[in-house]
């Protein structure tokens, strides 16, 4: 949900383009051009299905959207699993300016306008600073899934709107992950010059779980505990780009410090409430 204008986009193409043609991995541009080819939140294969374990704990075919979805890259991996899985965007004109239709699953909305029917999970992914649609979303949903991104991304607690924390879990920033490749492999630093670098990540995206019942919360950590302790026989089924967060030192329950206290703690590793 980032308002661009059509020079902005049209610029920001070009700038892929020319990165194409210098990159030294397919995989690389989804995290320096997250808009075009990935996501505002950096994610694994374990992350959807995650969410997905979530909502089928709200529904046996639960009514599932995802506001703000771009061009639905987060989305068509969550249809996958749940196929009548809908994505709301405000603007058309980034499908336009790239030559593509708007999807049938993708309905050109603004959320602060409010949901036209209510939805088993809404899963927000990005909130743009200044923007504040929980009201709007609160009223319509029984669960909710938020990422915050801490060097980016406005808070977006909803213990004010009716719902409760249930879990959450860390994954790191897109913007760590981008200023790592861009170190490691577009730039001339040694090997001692990367390590202090390192040192000095601290930017991560946080998942939250919100609920407003708490029989259905009760069964989501549940649920999610189970999920936990199989993902790792599930980590030999992975997207092909995940390959580059277990380069860059971003791994599955890998520890970094956090931006905040400067304590270590593991990335993916899922926290109740």
């Amino acid at each position: 949900m980032v308002p661009y204008n059509e020079e902005q986009i049209r610029d920001a193409m070009q700038s892929l383009a020319n990165f194409r043609s210098r990159a030294i991995s397919p995989y690389h541009e989804r995290f320096s051009f997250p808009f075009f080819s990935g996501s505002f939140f950096v994610y694994r294969k374990i992350d959807v299905k995650r969410i997905v374990t979530i909502a089928k704990t709200v529904a046996q075919n639960p009514l599932y959207l995802d506001v703000g979805c771009g061009y639905g890259e987060f989305l068509r991996k969550i249809r996958y699993y749940i196929p009548d899985a809908l994505g709301m965007e405000l603007d058309p004109k980034i499908f336009y300016c790239k030559g593509m239709s708007v999807p049938s699953y993708i309905k050109i909305w603004d959320p602060k306008w409010g949901l036209d029917h209510d939805f088993d999970i809404v899963f927000i992914g990005w909130m743009e600073p200044g923007t504040d649609f929980r009201d709007e979303i609160s009223k319509h949903t029984r669960v909710i899934v938020t990422t915050l991104d801490q060097g980016l991304s406005l808070a977006a607690e909803y213990e004010a709107h009716g719902f409760e924390r249930v879990a959450w879990w860390r994954s790191p920033s897109w913007e760590d992950v981008n200023t790592e490749i861009m170190n490691r492999y577009y730039t001339q630093i040694s090997n001692k010059g990367l390590e202090r670098l390192i040192s000095l990540r601290g930017a991560h995206n946080l998942w939250y779980i919100y609920s407003r019942d708490k029989v259905i919360s009760e069964k989501i950590k549940r649920n999610l505990a189970i999920a936990a302790n199989g993902e790792r026989s599930d980590l030999n089924e992975t997207y092909d780009y995940e390959g580059v967060l277990d380069e860059c030192g971003f791994g599955y329950l890998q520890e970094l410090s956090t931006l905040s206290s400067g304590s270590r703690e593991k990335l993916w590793e899922i926290r109740y409430s």
